[in-house]
C-alpha cells in the first residue's frame, strides 16, 4: 500500500512527472515485509522536482544533484527522489563516472542490480511495471542479476555482498549464473570500502538465515576476501565434544543465537582461533588449548579493519571472552558470584551470556536433554544469586575509598586500589560483611599486616 504522504508530492509534481517507488520498498511491499524507506524516481528533472515540490510547501533539500536526486521531506521523513536516469562507466567500483538524465523507466530499471530490485510502482496507480521478470523471480524465491551478471558486478562491488546478503535476509537461492559470475569479479569487490563492508555483512548476519549468507561468502571467494582468517575453520575436524567441524559448529551457533548483532558476530568468531591451537597426537583426540585468547585477537584484529564500533566490539569481545567458562554445580555461591562480577566488569549481562551459552552449547550437535538440564540449572542459581544485588565492584562496597583513606591516615595510591580489592573479595565470600563496621574492622586488620 502507498504511503499517503507520497500522494501529496504526486500531486505537486502532476502527472507529467511519471513518479514512481522503486527498489526495496517495491519488492518488500510484494513480499509484505515491513520497511521504513521509499526510494522515488521521476521522469522530472531535479530543477523541476524542486521548484514543484516547493511551490507545494514541501522542504526540499538537494542532496545528489550530479545523480539527479534530491531529498524531499514528507512529514519529517526524508524521501529521495532521482530522475530517471542512466549510467555511465563505473571505475571505483561504487558510482558511475557520470548519469545520463531523461531517459525512459524501462532504460532506469536496466541499471539495478537484481531483478526483485528493478521493478516500479505507479504512486498515482496503474500496474506494476516489471521489464526483467521481478515478480516472477520473487515468487520463486530467486536472487537474479538484471541483464549480464558480470557487468552487474563490475560496475559495483558491493553488489556480490548484497546477494549473500539478500539470501541471508529473505532465504532465497542465487540463480547459478549470477553465482557463478561473483568470483570473476572480485577484484572489483576489494575497491569497495570497509564501513560498506561492514554493514552489509552486519545485516548478512542479523538475518533469518545467516548461515546460509554465510555458505554463500565462503563458496564464492568473498570470505577469502573480506574474513580470510575465518578460511581455516572450514573443514577443521574437533574431538567427540562436537558433532561437527569448527565451521560447521559456527554456523550452527550462528543459526541458534538471537538474531542480534554482538551475539551473531560473536558466534561468527567466538571459535576462530582453534584452528591456530589446534593440537593432535598420533592416537589422541585434538585439543585447542589456548584457543579463547587466540579467537579474542582474530576477533579484534577482525573488527577493527572492518571499522565495527567500539560499543560493538566490546560486546562481541565480552561474550567471547566468557564463553569458554562452565559454572558447574559444585560451584560455591561465592565463585558464582566471582562469575557474576567478571561479567558484570566486562559489561555484559547475565542473559545475553547464558542465551550464547546456550547455542554454543546446542550447536555442539550432540544430545541435547542433560546438557540443557544443566544449563537452565546454573542460570537459574545464577540468576538467583543475581537477584540478591550482590556488591560485584568496588563501588558497591560500604566503605568508599575516602572512609578507608581516612582511616589509614594516608593519601590515596597503589594500596587503596590493593586494599578495596581484598575487602571486595571478602564480601563475594560472605555479602553480609558488607557494612561499615564490618569493614572498618577488615580493613584495620589488614592494614595492620602491612
Amino acid at each position: 500500500m502507498i504511503w499517503a504522504p507520497l500522494l501529496r508530492l504526486q500531486e505537486a509534481l502532476g502527472p507529467e512527472a511519471e513518479l514512481v517507488v522503486v527498489g526495496g520498498a517495491v519488492r518488500d511491499e510484494l513480499l509484505g515485509r515491513p520497511h521504513a524507506d521509499w526510494d522515488l524516481a521521476t521522469r522530472l528533472l531535479p530543477q523541476a522536482v524542486m521548484e514543484k515540490a516547493r511551490a507545494a510547501g514541501l522542504k526540499v533539500i538537494p542532496t545528489g544533484l550530479q545523480h539527479g536526486t534530491v531529498t524531499v521531506i514528507l512529514e519529517a521523513h526524508p524521501v529521495e527522489v532521482t530522475t530517471f536516469r542512466r549510467d555511465g562507466d563505473y571505475l571505483d567500483g561504487r558510482r558511475p563516472e557520470s548519469v545520463r538524465l531523461g531517459v525512459d523507466l524501462a532504460e532506469d530499471l536496466s541499471r539495478r542490480d537484481f531483478t526483485m530490485n528493478a521493478m516500479a510502482l505507479p504512486v498515482g496507480g496503474g500496474d506494476l511495471v516489471d521489464p526483467f521478470g521481478g515478480r516472477a523471480d520473487l515468487a520463486a524465491g530467486l536472487i537474479r542479476a538484471v541483464g549480464d551478471p558480470l557487468r552487474r558486478f563490475a560496475e559495483d562491488g558491493l553488489r556480490s555482498l548484497r546477494a549473500c546478503r539478500f539470501a541471508a535476509q529473505l532465504g532465497f537461492e542465487v540463480e547459478a549464473a549470477t553465482l557463478a559470475a561473483i568470483p570473476f569479479r572480485l577484484d572489483v569487490a576489494r575497491k569497495v570500502a570497509m564501513e560498506r563492508v561492514f554493514t552489509e555483512l552486519d545485516k548478512l548476519l542479523r538475518g533469518p538465515v545467516a548461515h546460509r549468507g554465510m555458505i554463500l561468502l565462503a563458496d564464492c571467494g568473498l570470505l577469502d576476501l573480506w574474513l580470510p582468517e575465518l578460511r581455516p575453520m572450514v573443514g577443521c575436524e574437533q574431538n567427540h565434544h562436537h558433532r561437527h567441524d569448527v565451521w560447521n559448529h559456527t554456523l550452527e551457533v550462528i543459526r541458534l543465537v538471537p538474531a542480534e548483532s554482538s551475539l551473531r558476530w560473536a558466534a561468527l568468531l567466538h571459535d576462530a582461533g582453534k584452528p591456530g591451537t589446534r593440537i593432535k597426537s598420533s592416537g589422541t583426540e585434538a585439543q585447542f588449548h589456548g584457543h579463547e585468547e587466540r579467537s579474542l585477537a582474530l576477533a579484534d584484529l577482525l573488527l577493527e579493519r572492518l571499522k565495527a564500533s567500539h560499543a560493538l566490539r566490546k560486546g562481541v569481545l565480552a561474550l567471547i571472552r566468557h564463553h569458554g567458562t562452565h559454572p558447574a554445580a559444585a560451584w560455591g555461591d561465592a565463585a558464582c558470584r566471582r562469575f557474576l562480577r567478571r561479567l558484570a566488569e566486562d559489561g555484559l549481562e547475565l542473559g545475553r551470556w547464558a542465551a550464547f551459552r546456550l547455542a554454543d552449547q546446542r550447536g555442539k550437535g550432540l544430545e541435547r536433554a542433560a546438557r540443557e538440564m544443566e544449563h537452565e540449572a546454573i542460570v537459574a542459581r545464577l540468576t538467583a544469586l543475581a537477584a540478591e544485588a550482590p556488591p560485584l565492584s568496588v563501588q558497591n562496597l560500604a566503605l568508599d575509598g575516602a572512609a578507608l583513606m581516612n582511616l589509614a591516615g594516608r593519601p590515596g595510591g597503589p594500596w587503596l586500589g590493593e586494599l578495596q580489592r581484598q575487602l571486595l573479595e571478602a564480601v563475594l565470600e560472605d555479602p553480609a560483611a558488607n557494612t561499615p563496621e564490618t569493614l572498618h574492622q577488615l580493613a584495620v586488620s589488614l592494614l595492620q599486616r602491612r
